[in-house]
């Protein structure tokens, strides 16, 4: 029985230790990097509607799944405009937005083969501006 019970306190000091630990101080804090806001990269797409199904495809088979993979990955959401509050859209339709840990990952995320391969994908859907990228500090 005692050597049950010292197994459940072992196990639960294993499972919230270091968070104890860390909250009194005892763990060093984490990088500074680790402690940054990420970046936003916001594209304004002007999707062609005679290619939308095959742009929102490959979205979700090739891109999507391919950029979750990436050092400093935080999050990518696809936005179909559904109406204009104000002001003129300008012929885009849907926004991608792209979050990495750093500009530099994001950066690295554009040179990267696996870009090269899937980004033109989702190009080859779009027509006449094609797109606009904003490029965003989370503030």
């Amino acid at each position: 029985m005692k050597n049950d019970r010292a197994s459940r306190i072992t196990r639960r000091a294993s499972l919230f230790g270091p968070a104890l630990a860390l909250a009194a101080g005892a763990l060093p804090p984490a990088s500074a990097q680790a402690r940054a806001k990420p970046i936003q990269l916001h594209v304004d797409l002007e999707v062609d509607p005679a290619k939308e199904k095959q742009m929102l495809a490959n979205y979700g088979k090739l891109f999507r799944p391919a950029i979750r993979k990436q050092p400093g990955f935080v999050e990518v959401k696809l936005l179909k405009l559904r109406q204009a509050m104000m002001g003129n859209p300008g012929g885009f339709n849907y926004r991608l937005l792209i979050s990495f840990q750093t500009e530099e990952q994001r950066k690295a995320w554009v040179a990267n083969d696996e870009h090269q391969r899937v980004w033109p994908t989702i190009e080859q859907c779009l027509k006449g501006a094609k797109y606009q990228p904003w490029l965003y500090d989370v503030a």
